[in-house]
This record gives structure tokens, sequence and C-alpha cells, in this order.
């Protein structure tokens, strides 16, 4: 049996006054989603470890079955992963965001949903300005990018943009750990986070001067650094589960793409997907259905836009990322796939973790999931929604509980 993953990041939430007290799952009744879960088993996973953030690195990393305890470094070395750059010893690699900043608030941690090309353009001019033989600024993907501080500490605390829109910025500076340890051959915490806020301060002056912010609106004015670390120590999901001869992962996503570099996953790209409601959905779903008809007999489709639209507290979009996922993805896939005799596919659907709209930011809660592949014994549930999946025969698993399961179907 092959086995496919569908992921739509942040696609679980709570229950929204403006819908009737329905979440977004319940108030849109995705019908193949739904399908699957009368066809198929459901259950709840805990995708966040206690002492951990509700961050998609963590989640994500859980959902394929890893141990967070032994290979979790953060997100900045994974993504370093993805495009490309291969971290040397000494290295610490954090996740680096053009944001925007207003009357001294976090309005959005985008910076107004750049393009790449125009990331591009500002993460270079930054890095000719402030990038020395210490500090290095990448290019990555929209508004993620890079920043390698060479002898850098990773005990440091920072704040992810994303779970503080529209509070002050001064108060979520990086500061050390408390009773951070000194090793050798690297900077202190206290040193290290110094060097990252005075770039934060430095790149809001250099920013704000840059022609590309002249009369834009919402205008990308200032980085913000979090979830650095070292380089991970992961074993390969083909090490991990047997049934993984050759695995896949779709996404436009680099933290996805780094996690799944490290697992050991061929990357494949669609042109046209962005981590945006105009991704090309039939492009990936072609693409995941391409690679199972081949040799791949793993694929891990990730889909980001409903995260955005949570992030951004906008509900009519999340409800169209949901319709989305599940006519653009999940019924191309399902009606393909389910023809199959002499390769059968397994299919997952879960989120990694809730984006409730009227929070916009993640949550650590368990997130609902569903299970079909041909001759499984269904339960009862008869929607795929947060509440209904409580009643799921898988019940509530935990972690890498999920793909040991699930690669035991």
């Amino acid at each position: 049996m092959k086995h496919l993953i569908i992921l739509g990041d942040g696609m679980a939430d709570h229950p929204v006054a403006r819908l009737g007290g329905k979440t977004p799952l319940q108030y849109t009744r995705p019908e193949f989603m739904n399908k699957l879960a009368r066809l198929g088993r459901s259950g709840r996973l805990l995708t966040v470890p206690n002492g951990f953030s509700p961050g998609s690195e963590v989640a994500n990393t859980a959902i394929l079955g890893y141990d967070l305890n032994k290979v979790y470094e953060g997100r900045g070395p994974l993504e370093a992963a993805s495009i490309g750059y291969d971290m040397e010893p000494g290295d610490m690699a954090i996740r680096c965001n053009i944001v925007t900043l207003d009357n001294g608030r976090i309005i959005n941690h985008h910076g107004g949903h750049l393009a790449t090309d125009e990331g591009d353009v500002l993460i270079k001019y930054l890095d000719k300005h402030l990038g020395d033989e210490r500090v290095h600024f990448i290019t990555g993907i929209q508004y993620r990018h890079l920043l390698i501080i060479k002898g850098g500490s990773k005990h440091i605390v920072c704040a992810p943009p994303h779970d503080h829109p529209d509070e002050q910025w001064k108060p979520l500076l990086v500061r050390a750990e408390e009773n951070a340890p000194v090793e050798a051959g690297r900077m202190t915490a206290q040193e290290t986070a110094s060097l990252l806020n005075r770039l934060i301060v430095s790149s809001q002056e250099l920013l704000s001067k840059h022609p590309f912010n002249q009369g834009r609106a919402t205008k990308a004015n200032s980085i913000w650094p979090w979830s650095g670390g070292y380089r991970p120590r992961m074993k390969t999901l083909q090490e991990m589960y047997p049934q993984v001869r050759r695995g896949a992962v779709i996404s436009a996503v680099d933290l996805i793409r780094g996690i799944g570099k490290y697992a050991g996953l061929d990357r494949i790209v669609v042109d046209g997907m962005t981590g945006l409601a105009n991704t090309d959905y039939e492009g990936k779903a072609q693409a995941a259905i391409k690679a199972l008809q081949g040799d791949y007999d793993f694929v891990f489709l990730h889909i980001e836009a409903s995260d955005e639209a949570g992030h951004d507290g906008d509900l009519d979009l999340k409800l169209k990322t949901i319709d989305y996922l599940d006519r653009r993805i999940v019924r191309p896939i399902y009606e393909e796939t389910s023809r199959w005799t002499d390769n059968p596919v397994s299919i997952a659907i879960l989120p990694d973790h809730p984006t409730p709209v009227e929070i916009r930011t993640h949550v650590a809660e368990p997130v609902p999931f569903l299970v079909w592949h041909p001759g499984i014994s269904p339960d009862h549930v008869q929607y795929y929604d947060e509440q209904s999946c409580t009643n799921g025969g898988y019940g509530l698993l935990r972690f890498h509980e999920f793909m040991d399961t699930f690669m035991a179907q």
C-alpha cells in the first residue's frame, strides 16, 4: 500500500460567532473530506509536545513521526536545508521574516505578502549593508528568509511575529534564555541576542529608505528573526518506516521542504505553487498523483493557504481555502486513486495545528484527522471537523502515534 498525507496547514479553528457558532470546517461542510470521513476512520492528534511552541516546524515534524526532544533545532536550520545552504560547524541559522511595523506595533508578519523577487531585492540590500564575516542574509521564499550568525548561540528567546499581531514590538525583542549555557567557540546567548536586536533596529533604518517602500501602503520595513538552531540530526523516514522506499514532499514553504530533506524525501516542484490561496491547487494534485503512479510510495502534500488566512484574521478567505483544498486537491486525488487496484493508496487528511481566525495565531490543541483506503472498516463519523472527529475510531493519538498507525495501514 502506498501512502499520501494531505496537510491543510492551520485548517482547524474554533467556533466562530459570525458562523453561528460553527468552525470553518463545520460551516463549509467540505464534500469530499466528509465523504472520506464517512468511508474511512477518524480521530484527533496532539501535534505539539509539552514545552514546545505550537509552530509548524514542531507540528509537522511530530506528524512525520519524529521525537521533538531528540531532533528539534528550530525552524532556521530546516529552511537552510531547503534553500540549499549547507550549514557549517558553528553556524546558527535563524528564520528571518520581513514584516510590517507601524506606530510601534507589528502589523503583519509578511511585509504585505511579498513576492519572492521583491524579498530577494530587500534581503540582498540588507546583506550588503549589514552582512559581514559573522552575519549573512540569505534569500528564501516570499517574506520567509534566512539569517546565519557564525558562532551564534541558539539559547535565546524570540517571539514569532505571527503570534503577536498588533502588539508593541519593542517588548518582544530577542533576549537570552535564563541560565543559558556557555558553549565553547560560540558567542554567549546575551551577545547573540544583542546582535540580533541591533540588526532589527538597523534594518528598520535601511528599509525605510529603500525605494521599494516609497509610496507603498503596506511597507516591508523591518526584519524579525526567530526560531534559530544548529544543524539537526534526523533519521530518514526510510530508516524509520520500512514501507517508505522512496518518498516525496510537495510544498511551497521552505520549512516543509527542509523537514522533507532531512527526512529523506525528494522535493517535487510545481510551477505556480505559492504559500497563499492563489497557489496552483490543480498542479499540486496532479503532481501527487503522478508521483504515486510512479516510483514513489509516500507523498507529503502540504498546502499553506488556510494558515495564512488565519493569521490575517480573514474569515471569508479561510472558508475559501478549505473549499479549494476539498474540491481542487482532495476530489481529483480521491477520484483517481480510488480506481487503482494494483497499487492502492492510503490517504490521510489533517492540519498541523489550529490557526483560529479570531486569535490569528497557532494554538496547541488536538487536530482532527481522517484516514481512508480501500477496504478500511469505517467508524461512525459522518463529517470531517473538530467536533465530529472526537468520536472517531482512532480516538486521541499523540505525536508519533499517528505516523506509526498510518504506516501500518
